[in-house]
């Protein structure tokens, strides 16, 4: 017990996914942004009233000292972090955005200071301004990058708390921590199975789909392997524990999604590589400035003045904008429509992606199997046949049995006596004094039933992928029904149009090879990638990497290591909540056509935040020879500033006429 106990805690330790990262970043930069502008609308009112409209509220030399005193926390306090940040890079020689900002604001905050010497003017407002901006961009950065993933924590959710196991001939229940290789677990009916074991009494049929995402339960009779975590459908199975704890296929699953996340490399964003240049020339370009001035005028006000207004012109706060202010407006548009945007990156991300790769079942197929086709022999129709079959179907619990009575439609269905399930290859039951039978080749070879007049049809059909039902009287054939998990209506509309626009579309898939082509064919995907294990997949999508930037397009468990890999992850809203929280982009109506719509809509937000890097520099560009000849008053410079984010935010919502 107290081994169980330390490796329990163990776990936790390792496994502690429970903290939203993101969600107290984006709480903290708010909290700073209501501060920051608390303080900060009293400055402006000071400030522009005195030296626009000549209007003193508060004496000089009270309201430099007002300004200094409410200034200080916005900058030194809630600004704290990116001074820090900026002051650094002067000395590490990476410029970034911090670099002006900190220069701009700390020397502006100073001038405060020594302007009670008499020789420079005061321009501290001025820096609590330019934090106030900086704070409010970086909060809707923060709001736009999206809530904490938390798929770990939904996985170690997965696992069933506690198993049933044969001591000494009775039923214990235990924990599932306790739960040790060799123990024999006995699972009912609609339970989970606890841990990954091997069958050594019972026969079943167990819903894998939560781990392998195929939507038929696989029937599992004695020597057959179960994975921990799938549920026991109609029979008791008595399984034998052959992993615990961490070497589990669902711990593997778990291992696989930390590891594609700790090595998914961030993109280094534009504007990056913009201030990394820019920075350097206008840090040079101020301190120039300021020297020209008092060599040439010998008016040291004048000359720092002049340099700082170089500095706060220069400084792009509306960068901090650019990208969350259009993320934000593609996010709604793509909400509107069923996209959910999680991850910013992913947009700048997709312009580059080269395939479009698609897990089969529930993201092409419905992941629920339908009737598609019904053929008779001698006199009997379609409507006798499904009455029939419908009638004894009625009585399984199997996904086939439930898409022939779907079709069937009845309202009253014959009396069946003598029911049985013959387990892995069909059903038999008396109507009447008819004896009816309907499965599979083998039940039919079995009983010795004569398929001549229909072989060229099962044939036809299983080669299209289908599953085949044959249903005989008597023990001769009446007809077949094809069962397949249909398409989904809008899939091959959406793989055409990705085929146009130039992507290579993959199919990924853990069915056989011809079944994987025939559905393919009938979308229209150019490659196809069968056989493939539930854990292989992300293997699979790394390999294309080495080609080109990959989509990847899923809704199981399985294919949560794959959204993870991939460049730009899109889950099925319609999945499970693991594949959802691996997206990077999630369409919550699990049409394939919201992955045409999420690329496009991709591609327009991008377009978007390039122009508005343009606009964020494009006032400072103009306006810095005006700063660097003493025609802009470091006020002004402010004033050009606030206009250079306000257009920002205004062609950011003009994406909102972009067609998708």
């Amino acid at each position: 017990m107290k081994e169980h106990e330390h490796h329990k805690m163990q776990n936790m330790k390792e496994h502690n996914h429970e903290s939203p990262v993101e969600d107290a970043e984006i709480i903290s930069w708010k909290r700073k942004l209501i501060w920051s502008w608390l303080l900060t609308i009293p400055i402006a009112i000071l400030m522009l009233s005195e030296r626009l409209f000549n209007f003193k509220i508060i004496e000089m030399p009270y309201s430099i000292i007002v300004i200094l005193v409410l200034g200080f926390p916005v900058i030194f306090i809630f600004g704290w972090d990116t001074i820090k940040s900026g002051i650094r890079g002067l000395f590490t020689l990476y410029f970034n955005m911090d670099s002006l900002i900190s220069l701009g604001t700390v020397i502006a905050y100073i001038t405060g200071i020594f302007s009670f010497t008499g020789f420079i003017q005061d321009y501290s407002g001025v820096a609590a301004m330019i934090m106030a901006f900086f704070t409010t961009g970086k909060y809707v950065e923060a709001k736009a990058r999206g809530k904490a993933s938390q798929e770990i924590r939904k996985l170690l959710e997965l696992g069933a708390k506690k198993s049933r196991i044969l001591v000494s001939n009775k039923e214990v229940e235990i924990p599932i921590e306790e739960l040790k290789i060799g123990d024999i677990m006995i699972i009912k009916p609609g339970e989970k199975i606890p841990t990954d074991g091997i069958v050594i009494r019972g026969e079943s049929s167990v819903d894998e789909s939560m781990v392998t995402g195929e939507s038929l339960p696989v029937d599992k009779s004695k020597g057959n392997n179960v994975i921990g975590a799938t549920i026991n459908q109609d029979g008791i199975l008595y399984v034998k524990a052959v992993k615990v704890g961490k070497d589990t296929f669902l711990a593997h699953i778990i291992e696989l999604v930390e590891e594609a996340q700790g090595t998914k490399i961030p993109i280094q964003r534009l504007a990056d590589k913009i201030t990394s240049v820019f920075v350097p020339i206008i840090l040079s370009l101020a301190v120039l400035t300021a020297l020209i001035w008092w060599l040439f005028t010998g008016d040291i006000s004048k000359a720092i003045g002049t340099g700082v207004a170089v500095l706060v012109i220069a400084c792009p706060c509306a960068l901090g904008l650019a990208t969350p202010t259009a993320l934000m407006v593609g996010s709604g548009m793509g909400a509107k429509r069923g996209i959910l945007i999680r991850k910013g990156e992913a947009i700048q991300t997709m312009k580059k992606v080269k395939y479009i790769v698609f897990d089969k079942t529930g993201t092409i197929t419905k992941g629920k199997p339908e009737v598609t086709d019904i053929k008779t022999i001698d006199k009997i129709s379609e409507k006798e046949l499904l009455l029939l079959s419908a009638s004894l179907e009625k009585l399984s619990e199997h996904p086939i049995a439930k898409s022939i009575v779907n079709k069937a439609d009845l309202k009253t269905c014959k009396k069946v006596t003598s029911f049985k399930i013959l387990r892995g290859r069909g059903i038999e039951g008396k109507i009447g004094a008819d004896h009816i039978v309907i499965g599979n080749q083998t039940l039919m070879n079995e009983k010795k039933i004569n398929l001549n007049k229909l072989i060229k049809d099962i044939e036809s059909f299983e080669g299209d992928g289908k599953t085949t039902m044959i249903v005989a009287k008597n023990n001769k054939v009446l007809g077949t029904i094809a069962v397949a998990d249909s398409l989904k209506e809008d899939s091959q509309e959406a793989i055409r149009r990705l085929n146009k626009a130039g992507y290579k579309t993959v199919m990924i898939t853990g069915d056989n090879e011809r079944t994987a082509k025939a559905i393919a064919r009938q979308v229209g995907i150019n490659e196809v990638i069968a056989n493939v294990l539930p854990e292989d997949k992300a293997k699979k999508v790394e390999e294309l990497q080495k080609y080109g930037m990959v989509t990847f397009i899923g809704d199981g468990i399985n294919d949560a290591p794959a959204l993870k890999q991939s460049n730009v992850g899109i889950a099925m809203g319609t999945g499970t909540d693991i594949a959802i929280e691996s997206g990077d982009i999630v369409l919550a109506r699990g049409s394939l056509i919201g992955v045409v719509q999420a690329i496009n809509l991709s591609k327009a937000t991008f377009r978007k935040i390039k122009q508005n890097l343009f606009w964020a520099f494009a006032y400072n560009v103009i306006a810095i020879p005006l700063a660097v000849g003493g025609f802009l008053h470091p006020v002004v410079a402010e004033i050009a500033m606030a206009l250079s984010s306000i257009t920002v935010i205004t062609n950011a919502n003009l994406l909102r006429r972009a067609k998708i």
